[in-house]
């Protein structure tokens, strides 16, 4: 099970994410960016988060600890974002905490070196999870102390939105080519030998047990809690000892993110820019005639 602890102070919401989180101090003198059961991609991403986080580090790989975090939404009356006091009074009873790493930095793949033994450990991991968010877009990995730390994982196993597929969606490849490691040489075939066979249905069961009751209850098409945990272990422990044959790793796509303002590549599509600017330098030369 999770440490649990109580929320004594809500600090400051972190804006990066899409659902909000926010940096907590808590009743053990911790401070942790807490993540919150009424956010819009609801109790299904704290439970990835439990599970996925938990695996990796049981499998050594680095992971902020992971507590769950009981909140009342009256610390949150003196906030004056009336989104975030939204958030709060949402989000009262368990939620999901993740120890702050003060000083960290995001991981740049063109500032920092990670060796293709690691490179191949954490590709091989997020194949098994079939995390679908560490990409050079977004990395979703921190550097603390000269480590780098794995964050971020609701968006992984993505069979648990739609149970009666999820056999078939857990066999599907996992597409590594936009990793954000895939261009540090990740040795897949030595990280499948080192981890796959730790990967075993008693470890899986254990980590399934780290997620609370409540975020499982009432979930259709299962009696039980239990029965549900079982549900998340078959497709990972199926993943774990295929997924390197699996594994695709062809060149990234070449359609980078705008480095444009926001206001204006809301309103201008590559085209349209193109289109634009041309229009504007004939007009000008124009006028100068």
């Amino acid at each position: 099970m999770l440490t649990e602890v109580t929320a004594t102070r809500y600090v400051t919401p972190l804006r990066e994410g899409g659902s909000l989180p926010g940096i907590v101090e808590a009743d053990d003198l911790g401070t942790y960016v807490m993540k919150f059961t009424g956010a819009g991609q609801g109790r299904k991403t704290l439970v990835a988060e439990v599970i996925c986080g938990q695996l990796a580090r049981r499998l050594g790989l680095r992971i902020p600890e992971l507590v769950s975090m009981r909140l009342d939404p009256v610390i949150g009356l003196s906030e004056p974002d009336q989104e975030v006091q939204e958030l709060l009074k949402a989000s009262g009873g368990l939620n999901l905490g993740m120890d702050y790493l003060p000083g960290s930095i995001g991981f740049d793949p063109l500032a920092y070196q990670v060796g293709p033994v690691e490179a191949g450990r954490i590709v091989w991991f997020d194949a098994v999870i079939n995390n679908v968010d560490r990409s050079w877009r977004n990395p979703n990995m921190l550097v603390w102390h000269g480590d780098v730390w794995l964050i971020d994982h609701g968006a992984t196993m993505i069979w648990h939105h739609n149970w009666p597929g999820a056999p078939a969606s857990a066999a599907k490849p996992y597409n590594a080519s936009d990793h954000v490691l895939a261009s540090f040489g990740p040795d897949i075939a030595s990280a499948a030998a080192e981890l796959a066979p730790l990967v075993t249905e008693e470890l899986l069961t254990e980590v399934a047990a780290d997620v609370p009751d409540e975020w499982l209850v009432d979930e259709p098409g299962f009696d039980s809690t239990d029965a549900l945990r079982r549900a998340y272990v078959e497709p990972l422990l199926a993943r774990a000892g295929t997924i390197h044959e699996r594994l695709i790793l062809d060149a990234p796509t070449t359609n980078g993110p705008s480095r444009a303002p926001g206001w204006l590549a809301a309103r201008l599509t590559p085209g349209e820019r193109t289109t634009r600017r041309t229009a504007d330098e004939k007009s000008a030369k124009d006028g100068g005639q």
